[in-house]
């Protein structure tokens, strides 16, 4: 059995500006998920949400983030902060309540924004090898500087089984890889994937946290991750042997009771 995917667009207005937001949907009912994707955009985190909306009663929303897949990103929307602010908004929009947040490395820096601005929509947030922060002598990878061969190097506890031909990809797969990764350089900011005031932010984060790393992540390493869950009031940390910077793509099964158990354990938050 698998799960339908709807599409749908919606229209923003915030202080900086009007946009459109795409967001795909998948399952029908029960509790709601807003799944962040990371830098490689929505197919890495696509196939999990069909997992997740097959297995369990849960709708979950993959919103695109404005310049991925060939989406639109306004001049005006450059940083993390400003669009975890979009989110909000969207979660206003979409009317959704005792939502789950979840995101996967630079989507799991944007739910950590979200978290901090302390919606009420929100009942729990999971972070899954987020980026974001400093973290003296656990620097985050430069992943600007690789070839997508040794970005998977990095990223995957078994790469072998993730093995990326670009000679097979399309001339317009190509020019969404290129948007994609010129939207993430944007979102990045001068710091290379993280911000210094982030730290001070998520002291303020009051939403029940769970901070999930894969044990074999190179882009930013386990002790990054404890120093992640550390900033957070209260969260909690849990550490996944055999995976890597995207366990929901490489050991989904691993990760699906995890988050499952965490953000049950926290309805109505």
């Amino acid at each position: 059995m698998t799960t339908q995917t709807t599409q749908t667009t919606h229209t923003l207005t915030l202080d900086h500006g009007t946009l459109d937001v795409t967001v795909d949907l998948q399952g029908k009912q029960g509790r709601p998920f807003l799944l962040l994707h990371g830098g490689g955009g929505p197919q890495t985190v696509t196939p999990f949400a069909g997992l997740l909306a097959e297995q369990r009663p849960a709708r979950v929303f993959t919103p695109l983030h404005p310049g991925f897949g060939g989406t639109t990103r306004p001049d005006w929307l450059t940083d993390v902060r400003t669009l975890a602010q979009v989110y909000a908004h969207l979660l206003d929009a979409l009317d959704l309540r005792d939502v789950a947040v979840v995101g996967n490395s630079i989507g799991g820096w944007i739910a950590a924004e979200l978290a901090a601005l302390g919606s009420d929509r929100i009942s729990s947030v999971t972070l899954v090898n987020a980026v974001g922060i400093h973290v003296p002598g656990h620097p985050i990878a430069d992943t600007f500087s690789l070839t997508p061969v040794e970005l998977s190097r990095l990223s995957f506890h078994d790469p072998s089984k993730f093995r990326f031909d670009p000679s097979a990809l399309s001339e317009a797969q190509r020019a969404v890889m290129a948007t994609n990764r010129a939207a993430l350089q944007v979102y990045s900011g001068p710091h290379a994937m993280a911000d210094t005031a982030l730290v001070e932010r998520l002291a303020k984060i009051a939403h029940p946290t769970l901070v999930v790393w894969g044990a074999s992540d190179q882009v930013v390493d386990s002790d990054y991750g404890r120093a992640y869950a550390q900033a957070i009031p209260d969260a909690e940390f849990r550490l996944l042997e055999g995976t890597g910077h995207m366990p929901q793509t490489e050991t989904p099964e691993r990760l699906l009771p995890v988050l499952w158990d965490f953000t049950d354990s926290h309805v109505g938050a």
